[in-house]
């Protein structure tokens, strides 16, 4: 929405057309862009409003069914999966997707990202296991 005039403006996701976005639509302020998850899509979904362009990255695993998704500012995006019980952590720039499996099942709602260094570390919540896990990539 334009705050100046009132007028609304719809962008239908292009690629994945039952992408289903799902969670917390999160926007890194310094980009102005915003970060999703495509649940019935298996894709992470970027919007940049200064270009109007969507992008997205699908998630390796099929029927990961990613509920949320935020961008830090490392240059990585971080999704994790409902149904698969994986973490997904994309590299920006690169388009690198890569997979963290845990050791139990988790049934992920939430991505929370702490950036303080690079890589950034994940901290998610495990709803099956009623416990919070933190994921620190070593590379």
């Amino acid at each position: 929405m334009d705050p100046k005039t009132g007028r609304v403006t719809q962008y239908p996701i292009p690629e994945t057309k039952k992408g289903f976005p799902v969670g917390t639509l999160n926007r890194r302020p310094a980009e102005g862009r915003l970060w999703f998850a495509e649940y019935q899509g298996n894709a992470i979904g970027m919007f940049d409003p200064r270009t109007e362009k969507f992008s997205e990255w699908k998630v390796p695993t099929p029927w990961s069914s990613p509920y949320d998704a935020s961008a830090g500012r490392n240059g990585e995006a971080w999704t994790a999966g409902m149904s698969t019980d994986r973490v997904v952590r994309l590299n920006i720039r690169t388009g690198e997707v890569t997979e963290y499996p845990l050791p139990r099942p988790t049934n992920i709602r939430r991505v929370h990202i702490d950036d303080a260094k690079s890589p950034g570390t994940l901290w998610i919540g495990s709803n099956h296991g009623a416990s919070i896990v933190k994921i620190e990539p070593l590379d």
